[in-house]
């Protein structure tokens, strides 16, 4: 009896030591940065391939600088899963808080519920999470812009005029705003004789107008989800031997530039550099126990040949 009693002892103070190592890795525990006056944020990107997103980039290193915070940046080059994959390893290094600039809405959402998990605060940007615990969305109203291109095609074009869609990132909540802003007026005010999506993407903007082009030749106007569109589809217009406005959104330097050239007629004008700073504020102000708007609208503009110049 006193051997098994020695025995059920030993097996009580293992399972006790045991118990005592159940804990959660470092990386996962909270570090007070707002405390110890030390903060990482992690910035994930949807592409770096892009002026604007780079520009975006720009505006949150530059603020965090300021504000002596440090920035862990990585690029998911628009690949959803190598950004869920980003998002695990900013995690695993202990960021104190999450900027995200997703590639896909819903694709996104388990990495926010990830770091929901991990009480680690998740600030989207340009584009907002499907699903997950998001503190505040730092973008343009999108469907505002959208609304303000089908405005400026129906006054340069008139009522009823055949234009040509060229949709973003399928699953991107701007690609989903956009085009729900564009259509709001375009639906009732032109003739939208084709959508197609190029992902924001240039080459896939010049190769998809291209195949437009030639099944709709009447063709009078034409939208592009970002800049990169906006400037691949005047490749394949200029090519064509046709004069056909198109109106972009972003308003990023080539874009300015193209309009200045009288090439691209208009953009929808983000201010890129501005949501980056806005959403380091936000996140110094979540991690300071500040709380902030769910929405955090960034002000859009209208850039025609008259006011780029």
């Amino acid at each position: 009896m006193k051997k098994i009693n020695m025995l059920l002892a030993f097996a009580l103070t293992i399972l006790l030591l045991a118990g005592c190592s159940m804990q959660p890795p470092e990386w996962a525990k909270p570090k007070k940065a707002a405390t110890t006056g030390e903060m990482t944020i992690g910035l994930s990107i949807s592409t770096l391939n892009n002026p604007f997103f780079v520009s975006l980039k720009d505006g949150v290193a530059a603020e965090a600088q300021k504000l002596g915070i440090k920035v862990i940046v990585v690029d998911a080059q628009n690949d959803s899963a190598k950004q869920s994959n980003d998002v695990d390893d900013l995690l695993q290094q202990g960021v104190d808080a999450l900027l995200i600039n997703p590639t896909d809405s819903a694709a996104i959402s388990a990495a926010v519920q990830s770091a929901n998990n991990l009480d680690i605060p998740v600030i989207t940007l340009d584009r907002s999470a499907d699903k997950g615990e998001v503190k505040t969305l730092v973008a343009s109203d999108n469907a505002k812009g959208g609304r303000m291109a089908a405005e400026y095609l129906v006054k340069q074009l008139g009522k009823g005029a055949k234009v040509i869609e060229l949709q973003g990132v399928p699953g991107a909540s701007a690609t989903r705003e956009r085009g729900k802003g564009f259509h709001e007026v375009a639906d009732k005010e032109l003739d939208v004789i084709a959508s197609q999506a190029a992902d924001f993407d240039r080459t896939k903007g010049l190769t998809v107008m291209e195949n437009l082009l030639q099944a709709n030749p009447d063709v009078k106007g034409v939208f592009a989800h970002n800049d990169e569109m906006a400037l691949g589809a005047i490749e394949a217009i200029e090519s064509a031997g046709k004069d056909i406005p198109v109106v972009g959104f972003d308003g990023n330097e080539d874009a300015i530039n193209s309009i200045k050239q009288g090439k691209l007629t208009a953009t929808v004008a983000q201010q890129p550099e501005l949501i980056g700073q806005m959403a380091v504020d936000a996140a110094r102000d979540v991690l300071q126990g500040k709380s902030v708007e769910s929405s955090m609208p960034a002000p859009l503009k209208l850039v025609t040949k008259d006011s780029a110049e």
